[in-house]
Order: structure tokens, then C-alpha cells, then sequence
């Protein structure tokens, strides 16, 4: 087992003065979210690092899963359901994404990594369930599959309780008896047993498909300061079968959500910038929209800035002393920060070229 250390590294000590009282992160932050840092710190040979911003990162999380069971409220979604077998693409896809993390979870587990059980469930109910799932859903309760996605949302919240509930048992318990009429506790309750044969992969290759899309887009709006009101047109400049099925399928999605008009057949051209997916290439005609003399000279001051500190971390990487005397971690965490300038430096430039195009 690692010793918990204070967020520098070093040994709590009372003469140091820098001891946690777990007592007052639970008073101040909750148990379960102090619970989950601890278990998601809990990798094997290391030594956690805790601090209450850890702490209040994960109260964060708690936050995040009852805004997404109060959501799930408005809309008539209740727990306790058999799990159904739903029509639509993004209730099908959800529905395939809990048996992974199911799958993933219990791997992790029965190797005793319990960080990434931890890591694994706080992506998949902050990134895919409460994020994208959750936007995904808004069109559907006005429409025809209101029904299987309230059954589908209330099925997929219960799963999320369930394998949250080891370490996350308050919140969860707590959710559970508010979400629907149940037989007993989810104390009580039965781990899930399901596997691979409810992944649907048309549904998870569509739906991957609109998610990288539309992070594309918004990526290359954000990067180009394209303000977020604004709404460019979609241009479809080459698309393959597959690419052509999936936006037919999903294209009010993918306006919803990336802020763009409907998709329209044409061809890169001044003024525009590119965004590609999986089989296709799309254009954006943003010109009119920025003030693009402004945004190449704030993209050359933030590249500037980025190489600058790029450099500084390639320097000390390079002291032979550094390396040597420097804990395993910090190593790590240095190289870990100057791989991300590396990929900003790079999105910037490439971000600039896009603009000199323009």
C-alpha cells in the first residue's frame, strides 16, 4: 500500500503542519467525493498525492451525477426498469457503452487496480452519460421516442448507481431510493452480468462517428475564435457511404450540438476552413465571421508562448541532474506537460495555416 502524502509530495508531519484531517474534507467536500480521490489515487507502487483540490474535483463529479438524475426527473425518467431494447441509435449506443465500462470495471477489479475502475466509471458517467448521452436525449423526449428514452436513461442511471456504489455508497444509495420504486437497498442490490452482446456496432460506429465530428468542429471553431452564437454552414466537400449514412442519420445532432446550419453539398473555398471525419471532409465558411488579421496575431502570441515554455521543460529534462535526482513522478509529470505544448503547439500552427488560407 502507498503512504498518502500532502499534494507536494512530501510526508505529512505534525511539526511540518501539513497533515489532512480526513474529517475536515468530509465536513467540507462529503465522503463519497473523498472516498473516490482516494480510490482513484490508488494506483499500485505509488504514492498518492492528496490535496483538497483533489477532493473538491470529485465533489465536482457527485454534483455532476445528481444534476444528471434531476435532469432525468424533468423529463418523466424513474429507475427500477427492465433494461429495454430501444430503437434508436443513440439509446442503442448508450445502452453498448455500459456493458464496455461493465466489462472494463470488472477487469480492473478482479486485478486489483481499483484507480482504474475509479478512472474508467468517472470518465463514462461524466463523458458519456452525462455529457454527451444527456445533450443527445434533449431532442428525443419531444418526439417519438420519448418513451424507450426516458426507459433507457432510467435503465442506464440505475447501472451507474450500481457500479459507483462501492465507492461512491452515499450519493448513490441516496439516488437510488429517490429514482424509483425498488425492491431493497443498492446496498442490496445484484452486480450486473451483462456483456458484449448488448454492444450494437452500427450504433457505436455512427455514434462515434457524430462525437468525433462534432468535437471537430467545435475544436476548430474554439481555435479560430468563432464566436459561439454564430452558426456557419455544414459543407460536405467529400464523404464516403458510410460517413453519408451516419450525418443522414444524425445531421439534426450534429447542427445541435456543433452549432452549425443543415449539411450542404460544395467545395472548399476562400474564407473557409476544413474539419474532416472518419471518410469525410467538411468545410466551414467562417471568414465573415472573424476578424481574422486579429486572430493570427493572438494564435502567433499564444504559439510563442507555448514553444517558449516547450523549451524550458526540454531543458530540464535534459539536465542530466534533474533526472537523476528527481522523484519518478515529477519526471513523468514533466513529460507528460511537454508532450501537451507539443499537440498545442502543433493545433496552433496548424490553426495558423488555416488562416493564412483563408
Amino acid at each position: 500500500h502507498g503512504l498518502v502524502r500532502d499534494e507536494k509530495g512530501a510526508k505529512m508531519s505534525k511539526s511540518k503542519g501539513n497533515v489532512i484531517d480526513p474529517l475536515t474534507l468530509i465536513d467540507e467536500y462529503g465522503a463519497d467525493a473523498l472516498r473516490f480521490t482516494l480510490t482513484s489515487m490508488a494506483a499500485m507502487g505509488r504514492d498518492p498525492k492528496l490535496g483538497p483540490k483533489h477532493v473538491e474535483a470529485n465533489r465536482n463529479f457527485v454534483t455532476k451525477i445528481w444534476n444528471a438524475t434531476r435532469f432525468a426527473e424533468m423529463n418523466g425518467v424513474r429507475g427500477g426498469v427492465a433494461r429495454p431494447e430501444p430503437a434508436h441509435v443513440v439509446n442503442r449506443w448508450i445502452i453498448g457503452e455500459v456493458a464496455r465500462i461493465r466489462l472494463a470495471t470488472d477487469e480492473a477489479l478482479a486485478s486489483f487496480r481499483f484507480n482504474d475502475a475509479a478512472t474508467g466509471l468517472y470518465a463514462f458517467v461524466w463523458g458519456k452519460v452525462c455529457d454527451w448521452y444527456v445533450e443527445f436525449s434533449k431532442p428525443l423526449f419531444d418526439g417519438e421516442f420519448a418513451a424507450e428514452t426516458q426507459a433507457t436513461m432510467g435503465w442506464v442511471l440505475d447501472q451507474c448507481y450500481l457500479m459507483l456504489h462501492p465507492v461512491m455508497p452515499f450519493v448513490t444509495e441516496e439516488l437510488w431510493a429517490l429514482t424509483g420504486d425498488r425492491a431493497g437497498m443498492l446496498v442490496h442490490g445484484d452486480w450486473p452480468e451483462y456483456g458484449p452482446e448488448l454492444i450494437d456496432a452500427e450504433a457505436d460506429r455512427q455514434m462515434n462517428w457524430v462525437i468525433a465530428l462534432i468535437e471537430n468542429i467545435r475544436s476548430a471553431r474554439a481555435q479560430i475564435g468563432v464566436p459561439a452564437g454564430a452558426r456557419p454552414d455544414l459543407i460536405v466537400t467529400e464523404a464516403d457511404a458510410a460517413a453519408r449514412a451516419a450525418l443522414a442519420a444524425n445531421g439534426p445532432l450534429v447542427e445541435r450540438l456543433a452549432r452549425v446550419n443543415p449539411p450542404a453539398e460544395g467545395a472548399m473555398g476562400p474564407g473557409m476552413i476544413a474539419v474532416s471525419a472518419l471518410g469525410a471532409s467538411f468545410a466551414l465558411p467562417v471568414g465573415a465571421m472573424i476578424d481574422v488579421a486579429a486572430e493570427t496575431v493572438r494564435l502567433e502570441k499564444s504559439v510563442a508562448k507555448a514553444e517558449k515554455d516547450a523549451s524550458g521543460l526540454r531543458g530540464r529534462l535534459g539536465n542530466p541532474k534533474f533526472v537523476e535526482h528527481a522523484e519518478p513522478e515529477v519526471i513523468e509529470e514533466t513529460r507528460d506537460k511537454l508532450a501537451a505544448l507539443e499537440d498545442d503547439v502543433a493545433r496552433l500552427r496548424a490553426a495558423l495555416a488555416q488562416l493564412a488560407a483563408m
